[in-house]
């Protein structure tokens, strides 16, 4: 069993901040459950561009509000507490947080930890049996 507080996080590798968001990584890789688990706050009046081609994520908004976009076909989506979105599709997509906005993220397969956003939004598809290498 495998307990871990937030406040456990801060500052370490898992405490991962960009200008846009800030994101604690509760489950990575490592842990070898197939999903990995964050806890994400995008900041109010910022934009993020992201695509997970390697990835699919599902997202549960429990705070703030803001707008997601679906940039291949323009849709717009309304984000607030208790909304689920699914990228089932590897969708590229744009979120603009009108508010903080606090997210609980997975991702399969699971992120290790040492990802970081390519100028496309992508996280590269990195293996933990490539770290240990």
């Amino acid at each position: 069993m495998i307990v871990t507080r937030l406040a456990d996080l801060e500052g370490t590798d898992r405490d991962v901040r960009s200008e846009t968001w800030r994101s604690r990584r509760l489950v990575l890789a490592q842990e070898g459950v197939g999903f990995s688990f964050h806890e994400t706050t995008m900041y109010a009046g910022t934009e993020t561009e992201m695509w997970y081609a390697n990835h699919i994520e599902a997202v549960y908004c429990v705070g703030g509000t803001g707008e997601l976009e679906n940039r291949e076909t323009g849709e717009r989506h309304q984000i607030s507490d208790g909304t689920m979105y699914l990228l089932d599709g590897n969708e590229k997509h744009t979120m603009r947080p009108t508010t903080d906005l606090r997210l609980i993220c997975t991702f399969n397969p699971p992120v290790t930890g040492r990802e970081v956003h390519d100028a496309d939004g992508v996280y590269p598809l990195v293996t933990q049996e490539e770290l240990q290498s």
